[in-house]
């Protein structure tokens, strides 16, 4: 199941997923990208998302730790 990882910075996203590529070697560094939420009109309020997939649930609870130290959270994809 992909899971995503959600940021309201780009660096913040950029520095997870780096560091799960470093973590998780066989899933590559995840690629971040830009998700504007439906109705948002201004591109500020846009959120930085890192989609990652095939992670047991050890390795989510530690993901989660992570994310959380960034000040994001993760959601079912």
């Amino acid at each position: 199941m992909t899971q995503l990882l959600v940021f309201g910075e780009r660096e913040d996203a950029e520095e997870v997923a780096e560091t799960l590529g470093e973590w998780f070697p066989g899933l590559g560094v995840p690629r971040v990208v830009r998700e504007t939420l439906a109705g948002e009109d201004d591109a500020e309020d846009a959120q930085w998302v890192v989609a990652v997939e095939g992670l047991d649930p050890e390795a989510l609870a530690k993901v989660d730790e992570l994310v959380e130290r960034y000040g994001g959270w993760r959601e079912a994809g």
